[in-house]
């Protein structure tokens, strides 16, 4: 389970520090891909067979189904860090996620995944999630969490 948030800055050529309480669980390779919000997401191989799973198994005849498994699969990238512990995050990524290089860069363990966050995209969506903590819980509870 990946949890924590940790501030680092991708450097001239598109790298990122991968914290090191995330690279043991992540693995050697894993996989990045859009994610929601404006964020990226990184997978473990596990998790992202997983996911694919699941995208594959969605009726191709909806509309919907197809937009959301382009929407992984289109990003989607194998990486592996290199011996000081980075990874290089893909230009077209970058542009998605609002990312420009000498950049603060925020990562955030979300259980089975690991998200990448430009810092202001991310103190934005700070902003307007903790007015609404309370109405979240509320649902939560709903669900029965």
């Amino acid at each position: 389970m990946f949890m924590g948030e940790y501030a680092h800055t991708i450097d001239a050529k598109g790298r990122v520090i991968l914290p090191a309480d995330f690279r043991q669980e992540l693995g050697v390779s894993f996989v990045i891909t859009k994610g929601l919000d404006k964020c990226l997401f990184l997978y473990g191989q596990q998790a992202w067979e997983e996911l694919a799973a699941k995208l594959r198994a969605l009726p191709l005849a909806k509309p919907e189904a197809r937009a959301i498994v382009r929407f992984f699969f289109s990003g989607a990238r194998t990486l592996e860090c290199d011996k000081q512990g980075r990874f290089l995050v893909p230009a077209n990524l970058r542009a998605y996620a609002d990312i420009t290089l000498r950049q603060s860069v925020v990562l955030t363990g979300a259980d089975n995944r690991i998200e990448v966050w430009s810092k202001d995209q991310w103190s934005r969506y700070n902003e307007e999630v903790e007015p609404d903590v309370t109405a979240i819980a509320a649902s939560l509870a709903e669900l029965g969490i």
